[in-house]
């Protein structure tokens, strides 16, 4: 019944919001396509406005959206910002003689702390041409301020807060609701840590879980401190006092600790003027409109190329969903990029907390084929985690951030007995025919014979075993030895590179580094080319418009409260066959 409620809801907004959308779409495409080869007209002493409050990914279209004016839209997709674009903006901007500085807006930057350790070096790049870097805000969340320390002034408006406490996390559990719903997870795993079934079985963290999850807090709070006291100049201890006691809350008090500079926004551009060397109206220009200008940096000669193949977001089987890493797409692409006689080595960029085990699988055979032919580096962004890491491990070189979460080495299942919930809640009964003593075995959301069970459970320990003697191997370790670094258990990449999971610690620029030096190419005389091409706003917003999941979800998420409880249950429901998953996808605050 709901299958056809929402499949009818789905169909009735869709033919609804068809109409709408292509009204837009014909003023979009037209926008766009007069505008695509035109070039900006950068002006002298501009500042690059550089706006994080957005959703970062790795990879973005620069297209300015059309439609930016007609807000709310339920089926337009977010304004995701790319991290790669932002790199290669500040390379190009920190040479650049018309790029007078920075103005730095990061009040509330919605992204992983690897991904803004990455933006914060490559600002820290820039700053050594001698150009300034300013950011201001009217309130800082802990990783707004983390990246916005790094400015040569930091500037929050008198009124604002400073949320500066350090890092935390928190985690919801199910059970007394499956309880009181009479649904019964039953739960397959290998490994003391590997805690992503935790929420169904438990009404708190586990001892084992609550100390990984302690343990690589502690290693990302322990860098993020370090990097704001060497910007601030306020030694780790103090910093810690300050955290612990809320002394920065206020501007006010801030201030008088040396984190922050207090003053209104006017008062804020009466210094950008002047560092701009601009009297009368400051020149700023955006991240998008900044890349559709002429490019400082002399185009490479030649066909040698560094392909950057992005992998992001979870592993939802062999055919990816929106959003989603799907094994089909990720090794035609790869096998493209093997045969090209031009690519030279390839850089994974993966940004993934797992998911199926079947299609990390295919993609691990995948990229073990390709390492035959030509070098490839694995990049970790936030995540490389369970099936993240599954695809690191046939790599030559595993590059990570200090911050990146990894590890996880681990296989589960999860399956749910709704019997007694369809029977006593719902007034619905089942039953079966069958021609063989397990005809249903999996097919039904009823209970499962101990029989059965255990037929689960061996195939969960098979593919524990399978996975991690994939990954000695490629670790050039010992079974014993991966062993017992993995259990599910989740590291950060400081750690993991102290025990051997990871080889450097490092971003993006440093993966390319090595894979450019694998095959003898000099700085200069290569292109880098990223992989699969990012879509345009007009593709985003067909795909959103003519997606049921999106349709339907973003309207439940909008309009009902507690719909994202709905939506996280829709995510299970949709993972198919073991997984290899990291516990949870942690948002840290």
């Amino acid at each position: 019944m709901w299958q056809f409620v929402k499949y009818s809801l789905a169909t009735v907004v869709g033919l609804f919001l068809f109409a709408i959308v292509s009204l837009l779409l014909l003023a979009g495409v037209g926008a766009a396509m007069g505008s695509s080869d035109e070039v900006y007209d950068l002006k002298d002493n501009s500042v690059l406005k550089l706006d994080l409050n957005r959703p970062i990914v790795e990879n973005a279209t620069t297209e300015d959206n059309p439609f930016a004016a007609i807000t709310d839209l339920y089926f337009a997709p977010p304004e995701n910002l790319g991290l790669i674009q932002v790199l290669s903006a500040l390379e190009r901007a920190k040479v650049d003689p018309k790029i007078k500085g920075i103005y730095l807006d990061a009040s509330y930057p919605i992204a992983g702390y690897a991904q803004l350790s990455e933006i914060r070096e490559a600002i820290q790049k820039f700053q050594k041409s001698g150009k300034f870097v300013y950011a201001y805000a009217n309130s800082y969340t802990e990783k707004g301020y983390y990246i916005s320390s790094v400015a040569d002034k930091t500037y929050l408006n008198p009124n604002g807060l400073l949320d500066f406490n350090g890092i935390s996390v928190q985690y919801s559990f199910y059970k007394k609701a499956l309880d009181k719903l009479e649904i019964e997870p039953l739960v397959f795993r290998v490994g003391t840590y590997k805690s992503a079934v935790e929420p169904f079985i438990r009404e708190d963290m586990s001892e084992e879980n609550k100390a990984q999850t302690s343990s690589f807090l502690q290693s990302i709070n322990t860098y993020v401190f370090d990097k704001i006291a060497r910007s601030k100049n306020i030694p780790v201890r103090k910093l810690d006092q300050i955290a612990d006691s809320l002394q920065a809350f206020e501007p006010a008090s801030a201030e008088k600790l040396g984190m922050v500079k207090q003053g209104y926004w006017d008062e804020f551009e009466v210094l950008l003027k002047k560092a701009s060397g601009e009297k009368e109206k400051i020149n700023y220009v955006s991240l998008n409109h900044y890349l559709q200008a002429k490019n400082p940096i002399d185009e490479v000669e030649g066909k040698d190329r560094i392909a950057v193949l992005v992998a992001e977001g979870e592993i939802s089987g062999t055919r990816a969903s929106e959003g989603n890493i799907g094994s089909d797409d990720f090794v035609k692409e790869l096998k493209k990029l093997r045969e090209s006689k031009s690519v030279k080595a390839i850089v994974l960029r993966i940004d993934s907390p797992g998911g199926s085990s079947l299609a990390s699988d295919i993609m691990w055979r995948e990229i073990e084929l390709t390492k035959k032919v030509k070098p490839i580096i694995s990049s970790m962004s936030n995540y490389a985690a369970s099936g993240g890491y599954y695809m690191a491990m046939g790599t030559d070189v595993i590059v990570a951030q200090p911050t990146t979460i990894t590890g996880s080495i681990g296989i589960f299942a999860a399956w749910f007995n709704v019997d007694n919930f369809l029977k006593n809640t719902m007034g619905i009964t089942q039953d079966h025919v069958n021609t063989h003593a397990n005809s249903n075995f999996m097919t039904s959301a009823g209970a499962l014979t101990d029989f059965q069970k255990s037929v689960v459970q061996n195939s969960v320990n098979k593919g524990y075993l399978s996975f991690t003697t994939k990954a000695a191997a490629g670790r050039k370790m010992t079974l014993q030895r991966l062993q017992s670094l993995a259990g599910g258990r989740v590291w950060t990449g400081a750690q993991a590179k102290q025990i051997g999971l990871v080889d450097e610690l490092g971003g993006l620029d440093k993966a390319i580094e090595i894979a450019a030096a694998k095959v003898k190419l000099k700085p200069g005389t290569y292109k880098v080319s990223v992989y699969p091409k990012a879509k345009s706003f007009v593709d985003e917003l067909l795909n959103s418009a003519t997606s049921e999941t999106s349709l339907s979800e973003r309207l439940l998420a909008k309009n009902i409260p507690w719909a994202s409880s709905v939506l996280e249950v829709n995510r299970w429901k949709k993972r198919e066959g073991f997984l290899a998953m990291m516990p949870y996808l942690m948002e840290f605050e």
